[in-house]
């Protein structure tokens, strides 16, 4: 799972159809075989417009992690008939992508932050975090770190070589062969998620 370490600034986030045609996702990243342009990927990060109640569309093999980032809230109504609503700030829910979902607005649009991950190849764990000193990252040979600023600015130290975030941009923390070590300091809130390949080993 080798990715290049960079800053995707929220500008240059890519607008897309839904697969099933009834929302708007933004691509952050998708993580695929550079070697095979037509391969599937392993993880992807998204912003989902959602500016009317929609089916979601369904991916076999998937898990995934949604998470409010701006709007009144979202009520996620599973085909099984669980309801969970997602409210502000940043409620989020982890479910799996087979499951048949719509998306329901309480009160207005809503954008949300969208993590898929194939459960075959790899593990994903996802944490919201406020920034309010050092955070220190060990990036391990073949993990992924990735930093989506919420809000407020935040830099990484001078020997990463990366821009400073704003609210809405993405860090991509990769390795080569050697473990490496990351230090962002600032001040705001940011989602923090941990890739790790998938395996009877993982916790």
């Amino acid at each position: 799972m080798q990715i290049q370490t960079q800053v995707v600034p929220q500008a240059a986030q890519r607008r897309e159809r839904w697969r099933n045609g009834a929302g708007w996702t933004r691509e952050i990243f998708a993580a695929r075989d550079n070697r095979d342009p037509g391969a599937q990927w392993d993880w992807r990060l998204s912003i989902a417009e959602i500016d009317e109640d929609a089916p979601f569309s369904t991916f076999p093999a998937i898990d995934r992690e949604l998470v409010l980032l701006s709007g009144n809230g979202l009520r996620l109504r599973f085909d099984d008939g669980e309801l969970v609503e997602l409210m502000p700030p940043h409620d989020g829910l982890r479910f799996a992508g087979e499951r048949g979902v719509t998306g329901e607005l309480v009160d207005g649009p809503t954008t949300d932050f969208n993590l898929m991950w194939r459960r075959e190849a790899v593990d994903a764990r996802l944490w919201r975090r406020p920034l309010v000193g050092p955070m220190v990252m060990f990036v391990e040979p073949g993990h992924a770190w990735v930093v989506h600023l919420l809000a407020g600015n935040a830099r990484f130290d001078a020997a990463s070589a990366l821009p400073a975030l704003a609210a809405g941009d993405t860090a991509l923390l990769g390795t080569g062969d050697q473990r490496r070590r990351y230090v962002l300091e600032g001040g705001g809130e940011a989602l923090v998620i941990r890739l790790t390949p998938a395996g009877p080993e993982r916790q």
